[in-house]
This record gives C-alpha cells, sequence and structure tokens, in this order.
C-alpha cells in the first residue's frame, strides 16, 4: 500500500502545475488512490495584492461571492488573531513583530483552500510569501494613482486608528515612497493586474467592486477555465 501510495504522489506532482492553468489526468490503476493526494492538496486560493486603498478588502468579497468561496482580510485576521490593532502591534513589539505575525498568519491561509485573500500592503516583502502567493493560485494586483490612494486613505476614519505610518513623513511622501519600493515586488508576484480607479471604457464611471470582481473573474478564466462561480475543478 505505502509503494503505491507513493507512485500515486509521484504522478500528481509530475502531472500538477502549481500555476494553476494544468489539470490532473487521473489513470485508470490509480482509481481508489488518487483521493489521497488530492485531500492534501489545496484545490486553489485567488490572493488580492496592491498598496492599501486599492480596494483589495471591498473586491475580495465580491469575488469570493461569485466564486462560492470565503473572503479574508489578512490584516483583519491578524489583528483578530493578536487581539490587537496593527498600529499597537508596531508601537508596542515593532515592525519586525509584526512581519512575523503577517508571515504566520499567511502561511495559516495559503495552506487552506477556496479563499480569497486580501493581503495585506507589505506581505509582498517576505521573499517566501511572493512564492507562496504564487504557487497557491492566481494573483491579482490592484492598482491605483498615488492621488486615489491619498484621497482614499484621507477618507477612512479607520485608517489613522489602526494603521501606522511606515515612514517619517508620512502622507503623499509615504505613499510615493512606498510604491517605489514595493510596486516591482508587486509586478514579481502578479498573475493579472487590474487598475481600480480607471474606468474599462472611455466615458464611463470608475468600476464599483462589483464590476471589478466581474472584470477579474472573466479575465482569470480566460487563464484557468475550471474557475467557474460556486465551484472550481483540477
Amino acid at each position: 500500500m505505502r509503494d503505491r501510495r507513493q507512485l500515486v504522489e509521484s504522478v500528481f506532482c509530475a502531472t500538477y502545475d502549481s500555476s494553476y492553468s494544468r489539470r490532473l489526468t487521473a489513470l485508470p490503476f490509480l482509481s481508489g488512490f488518487v483521493s489521497f493526494r488530492f485531500q492534501r492538496q489545496p484545490l486553489m486560493i485567488v490572493t488580492l495584492i496592491g498598496y492599501r486603498g486599492t480596494g483589495k478588502t471591498s473586491v475580495a468579497s465580491p469575488l469570493a461571492k461569485r466564486l462560492g468561496w470565503r473572503a479574508v482580510d489578512a490584516d483583519v485576521e491578524l489583528e483578530t488573531r493578536a487581539g490587537r490593532s496593527i498600529r499597537e502591534i508596531f508601537e508596542t513589539d515593532g515592525e519586525g513583530e509584526f512581519r512575523r505575525l503577517e508571515r504566520e498568519t499567511l502561511v495559516d491561509l495559503l495552506s487552506q483552500d477556496r479563499l480569497v485573500i486580501a493581503a495585506g500592503g507589505g506581505a509582498v516583502l517576505n521573499v517566501e510569501t511572493r512564492a507562496d502567493f504564487k504557487a497557491a493560485g492566481p494573483v491579482v494586483w490592484l492598482v491605483a494613482s498615488a492621488d486615489t490612494i491619498e484621497r482614499r486613505l484621507s477618507g477612512d476614519s479607520t485608517t489613522s486608528g489602526r494603521r501606522p505610518n511606515l515612514t517619517s513623513q508620512g502622507g503623499r511622501s509615504e505613499i510615493e515612497e512606498m510604491l517605489s519600493q514595493r510596486d516591482p515586488l508587486y509586478r514579481e508576484c502578479a498573475s493579472l493586474e487590474v487598475a481600480t480607479d480607471l474606468p474599462f471604457k472611455s466615458g464611463s464611471s470608475t468600476p464599483s467592486p462589483e464590476e471589478l470582481a466581474e472584470f477579474i473573474l472573466a479575465r482569470l478564466r480566460e487563464s484557468a477555465p475550471g474557475l467557474s462561480e460556486g465551484e472550481v475543478s483540477l
């Protein structure tokens, strides 16, 4: 039995491509044993990345609803587990401890399946996390101009209470500095890049979170035909 299970794992690992675009072709002699490996392999996760204020949390819920999956805001999940806000963690224990908790939270979330994860803006700073995002499924980079981000953050009453400044300047200077540092890392991870502050068509309005979710799902289906509303097939 052990030898046959090892054979199943070998065949699966040779056939399954973690870029989510390939499918496992079950061989007849594996009947009755394929489920052993499926139970250990997450089906798929869609991760939304990007700077704060680009719309990750707003888009995650309608996208997850269309897929029949669950949406998780990784920062909120971290705060719930820690029993403290991100600002409090930064002020008490420093950024190093926050990044450790962030990595710990994401490792757990990425081991699950059928999730749409709104990742924290700085999660891509960790090289292992970037690799894990790409291995888990599609990674959607939500982008917006510095003007849009500044406007959105200034209009969010919870931002100052929950989120610390990441530089001594704060404000617009911080946004521009962080974008210049992080954009190459977002780009490295991304399967798809979507602007959340530009209309899809000339003369139309800025898309709503629901419209963005529809657009993202349509684009992802082009690369992963098994990705459909309410289910995903390997």
